[in-house]
């Protein structure tokens, strides 16, 4: 280990910048004396600085003048505002592994009242106390008792070595997975909850949570039917309230007896935990006690039945076992006075006391009666009897096999004398039954916070409890098979050896120690899970993940879970309403093992994704065995009832989806989002192989945006064409352009991106936001173009709004910039739509009852123009206009033939629209158009002028230019020359020579001669068929589409020569007048739909 030593440096020079004007020196040691607020928010310091206000730093030193910490730290000065020194930042975490159980959550931090409370004792529960104890409590249960030897008799030795070893197995590989999560950091309230959500995410984290919960709850529902099971059955039958007339239906009375009592019980336990949960843990001890003298018990009647075995006479009519608690002599008839009488059997059987045959059952007349022993002991051999599985259906009397027998049926009416099966029985419902005895493990992660070294105790007293109680029961098995006779175990409820409990025959040194042991033992199971349960959903219902749950996180004033605790109650009470503990146990065993699973499914995906955080302790782990656990929790699911499983798992999915609906906002560093990273990538990387087959290509749209000076979306419907045209799918990117320096904009470049997210939330626009800076709003829009996306995961559409107000502003950037982004799409090979007219397109809230979709496909530009109103109708807004394709004729074509080719063509892409040819005639270019073009180019000329006039003011201005002018935001198509020009005052001081003075005198002198030349300019040729075929289009569209929703039309390039660019706004302006929403489409150059399947 290496050695150091810490040498204190005096500073014997005074710092040069001591002297320094404005620098404060702040000592940012931590005395102790402040606190943390948890709500700690990024606070600006005045001067447009932001700064995080931090917890670990302190300044109330300042005053004092300490500051030699910070001369030798000089170099950190401008840092030490944000970023704590390591002093402070390791007590900080030393005080907070004291934090005790449940008095915090994990990332609140103690608040300003908090420090004036008592200082919380150190946790100072061990190994033995905090884990072992408390899980041997909660492993131990009802089903030790009440089914074990039936599950022995039922299945056989084999079979129930084996569903134990299946159950055991589960239990420890996810104990293995729990622990390693729980030395992965520090585990705080919530248990199994807090270390599934943490680890795989809120939604993953309430609906586990939630089932987790309603384990917990029937699983008190369970341990208060098992206890009324043991009360009115064993202890005192008489207390039962209803009495069946019918022997036959005597297990429906049952079972409304255990209803009244159950909820009788419930109701009692419930008031307990709630008037003191102290009372619970006081008694805890005394109710394990218990479970460990009745084990022992046992352990201590099968050694005695080697040389002693109990006697517990069965009585066998044939090969039949008899219910003894209806007669007392095992014998047709009885000796009284030297006088043969007919015994109390016989009269059961034959309805009479006289010794005659007639009236008796004929199976009773057949066979004989005999007596063998119900627990021939350790040394008689029984174990091979034992050993093979003896599955019975419903109503089936049980027999020994062996014995002697006459088959014949006997009467129906005296099945209530034999014991029989109460339910259809097989291997699948034995391991549903059963597993709740291997349940519990959590208990020792759940008091992780008052633990010593919960990171050594957890996952020791973990599988040390399992492996304790694994031993229990695999040596359970064997000694029931090897001490108790087969009938006897297979007798539910003990009804061959006289309504005693049947493992109670067994224990030493009487039933009873086994009889008052189960019963307080699960008394204090059903407490537990009482008090346990309504703290799970409090911690669910203050996460804040289910909105509807939040009344749930509120209790008393010392923090009791009221609310909860009367939720619980209720639904305890629909597993008592349903009364068989053997119907009840499979359903907390989906629940326990929906838990299990992704407890596995955490630590497999953590281990997997190789996360930096995941450091655990515990190192006995690894993926393949999380998954083997995880695939044992999905099979025992199944194997014990299938469509419990399905239930537990559509209430899962249920409870998963509405937190994610609801948009859960937590961020806990998750693993699923690891998962989802990885994915990404893999994805990502399979996309960069090759472009997209023209079958899943889909418009994957860049929509540049414009914001007025608030920040604000200045045309948010582009946003809500975007979410029409998308309906959720495939990728959108939201971009927009702040013109100036990044060092210096950087926080509106921030605020201006939270302010179109919020817009695209408002718009149900499911993308990404991308907002860059740059000196020119023309470069930032070509950086968009360039860069945005990843990998094969990149735009290939570009959505953009029309320069409107172009004709009246002074300033030509609006458009060049407009036009210049569209040879920049051009040239990137990217499709381009301009919605024209866009602030009358129909909200997301907007239904089109009727009318139509109009293309007007003029040039075949790859397939855009029908695809794109295809994937507009799958919108609600959309959905009921019809389409319309409309294309041109000239006068060498046969239009007859177009039409009919067209049709095919559609009906070929599956595609339904009604298809029109118009024809274009030939005609002689109007007056109107010849005007429309004149008008055009002076307008041109005009402004050409009047910006060569204006060059040489803007030169001298430019001088008298303040150099910190203020930045003005850029836009997409704003009025801005490239470099920013603050406003020029109306009169500016020049500087004459004779130069200039001839040149502006010469510029008079030539005006009216430039005036001239303006109204005598000739209109281009070319300009001129331009023109022509924009206002015959136009008129054309007008005619046909002048009340159709939507009109999609082609979108003509711009010119190659930037000379006529102005002249392109022009054409565009006179082909859409009249309508009212245009949408200008562009093809990238590829086809993007095709025919074949």
């Amino acid at each position: 280990m290496p050695h150091f030593t810490v040498v204190p440096v005096e500073d014997n020079h005074t710092s040069n910048y001591d002297s320094l004007e404005g620098i404060n020196w702040v000592d940012y040691r931590d005395t102790g004396q402040g606190s943390r607020d948890h709500n700690d928010t990024v606070s600006s310091d005045g001067h447009g600085q932001h700064k995080e206000n931090s917890p670990f730093l302190n300044s109330a030193d300042t005053a004092n003048g300490n500051d030699y910490y910070d001369k030798n730290l000089a170099l950190f000065e401008e840092e030490l505002d944000i970023r704590p020194k390591v002093s402070s930042l390791l007590n900080r975490l030393v005080n907070y592994t004291n934090i005790t159980q449940g008095a915090k959550e994990h990332e609140e931090a103690e608040s300003a009242e908090g420090s004036k409370k008592k200082i919380p004792k150190a946790p100072s529960m061990g190994t033995l106390m905090g884990v072992y104890l408390p899980c041997l409590q909660n492993i131990f249960g009802v089903i030790l008792f009440l089914r074990m030897t039936w599950i022995v008799g039922t299945a056989g030795i084999m079979q129930s070595l084996l569903i134990v070893l299946i159950c055991c197995c589960c239990t420890m590989l996810t104990a293995i997975s729990m622990s390693a999560i729980a030395t992965n950091g520090v585990v705080p309230a919530g248990g199994a909850y807090f270390m599934i959500s943490r680890s795989l995410g809120p939604e993953f984290g309430g609906a586990v949570g939630l089932c987790f919960y309603l384990g917990t709850t029937f699983a008190a529902a369970m341990y208060i039917l098992g206890a009324i099971e043991i009360l009115l059955k064993y202890i005192v039958p008489q207390a039962a309230i209803f009495h069946s007339s019918d022997v036959n239906d005597m297990d429906s009375t049952m079972l409304n007896n255990m209803r009244v009592y159950g909820t009788l019980f419930l109701s009692f336990m419930a008031v307990v935990v709630f008037v003191g949960v102290k009372y619970v843990n006081k008694f805890a001890s005394l109710f394990l006690a218990c479970v460990i003298i009745s084990i022992l018990s046992i352990y201590a009647g099968a050694i005695k039945s080697i040389f002693d075995p109990p006697e517990f006479p069965i009585c066998m009519l044939g090969n039949r076992t008899l219910s003894r608690d209806l007669f007392d002599i095992c014998a047709k008839t009885v000796v009284e006075n030297n006088v043969t009488v007919a015994s109390k059997l016989w009269e059961n059987f034959c309805s009479t006391a006289n010794m005659t045959m007639e009236t008796c059952d004929e199976y009773f007349t057949h066979n004989n009666v005999t007596e063998i022993q119900g627990i021939p002991g350790l040394a008689r051999g029984i174990i091979r009897d034992n050993l093979w599985a003896s599955y019975m259906e419903k109503g089936e009397i049980l027999e020994k096999p062996g014995l002697p027998s006459e088959d014949v049926h006997g009467s129906l009416g005296n099945l209530y004398l034999y014991v029989s099966s109460d339910i259809a029985t097989s291997f699948t419902v034995l391991v549903g039954i059963f597993f709740p005895s291997v349940t519990g493990i959590m208990a020792g992660s759940n008091r992780s916070g008052d633990l010593k070294d919960a990171q050594k105790s957890i996952p020791v007293g973990t599988i040390l409890a399992i492996i304790t109680t694994s031993l229990v029961y695999f040596s359970s098995v064997v000694l029931f098979g090897a001490c108790l006779e087969g009938v006897v175990l297979r007798d539910k409820f003990g009804d061959a050896v006289k309504k005693t409990l049947v493992v109670g025959t067994l224990s030493w040194p009487s039933p009873w120690v086994i009889v008052i042991g189960s019963f307080f033992s699960t008394c204090g199971a059903g407490l537990q899970s009482l008090t346990g349960a309504p703290r799970l959903l409090q911690a669910i219902a203050k996460d804040n993940i289910i909105p509807f749950l939040r009344v749930f996180g509120h209790g008393k004033a010392n923090g009791e879970p009221t609310w909860a605790l009367l939720l619980t109650g209720l639904i305890a009470e629909l597993g008592i309403l349903i009364a068989s503990l053997d119907m009840v146990a499979p359903i907390l065993s989906m629940f326990f093992l929906m838990c299990y699973l992704f407890v596995n499914l955490a630590c497999a995906v953590q281990t997997l994704l190789r996360t930096p955080n995941w450091r655990p302790r515990f190192k006995y782990y690894h993926w393949a065995l999380s998954f083997l656990g995880m695939s044992l929790c999905l099979a025992l699911m199944f194997i014990s009832s299938w469509y419990y499983a399905l239930v537990a798992m559509v209430i899962a999915g249920m409870i998963y989806k509405y937190i994610e609906y609801q948009g859960a906002e937590k961020e806990w560093g998750d693993g699923i989002r690891g998962l989802s990273l990885s994915a990404a990538r893999y994805a990502l990387l399979r996309l960069e192989a090759g472009p997209p087959h023209t079958k899943n290509w889909r418009p994957q749209l860049l929509v540049l945006l414009k914001l007025d000076e608030d920040l604000h979306v200045k045309y948010p419907r582009l946003l809500t064409f975007a979410s029409q045209l998308k309906a959720g799918k495939g990728l959108t990117i939201v971009g927009s352009v702040i013109q100036g320096n990044y060092l210096e904009t950087f926080g509106e470049a921030q605020a201006s991106e939270q302010a179109i997210k919020n817009m695209m939330e408002i718009e149900k626009v499911k993308g990404f936001c991308q907002v860059i800076v740059a000196n020119k709003v023309r470069d930032g829009i070509a950086h968009l173009i360039q860069s945005c996306g990843l990998g094969g995961m990149k735009h290939n559409t570009v959505v953009m709004g029309w320069p409107y107000g172009w004709r009246q502003s002074e300033d030509p950037q609006a458009w060049k910039t407009f036009i210049n982004t569209i040879r920049c799409t051009t040239a990137a090979h990217l499709a381009l739509m301009v919605p024209k007219n866009v602030s009358f397109y129909p909200s997301n809230h907007e239904r089109f009852t009727e009318g139509h979709v109009d293309v007007w496909w003029i040039v075949h530009d790859g397939g855009m123009l029908m695809l794109l109103p295809f994937l507009l109708k799958q919108h609600k807004v959309w959905r009921k206009c019809k389409m319309r394709i409309f294309t041109v004729a000239q006068m060498d074509d046969n239009s007859i033939q177009m039409k009919k080719d067209l049709a095919m063509f559609l009906y070929q892409l599956r595609i339904e629209a009604e298809v029109e040819v118009v024809e274009m005639h030939n005609s002689d270019i109007s007056a109107y158009t010849y005007e429309r073009t004149l008008m055009m180019e002076q307008r041109s000329q005009m402004l050409r002028q009047m910006r060569l006039s204006s060059a040489e003011r803007d030169r001298e201005a430019q001088l008298v230019k303040d150099r910190h002018s203020l930045i003005r935001m850029g836009s997409l198509y704003s009025d801005e020359e490239e470099e920013v020009v603050e406003s020029v005052p109306e009169k500016i001081q020049m500087t004459w020579t004779k130069d200039k003075y001839d040149a502006e005198r010469k510029n008079r002198h030539n005006a009216p001669q430039n005036f001239r030349e303006l109204i005598s300019i000739k209109p281009d040729q070319s300009n001129v068929r331009r023109m022509h075929t924009a206002v015959k289009l136009n008129e054309v569209i007008v005619n046909r589409s002048h009340d159709a929703k939507l009109v999609l039309l082609n979108m003509p390039g711009p010119p190659r020569n930037s000379d006529g660019d102005e002249n392109y706004m022009e054409f565009l302006e006179v082909l859409t007048e009249g309508l009212e929403r245009v949408l200008l489409v562009r093809g990238g150059g590829r086809e993007v739909i095709t025919i074949y399947s």
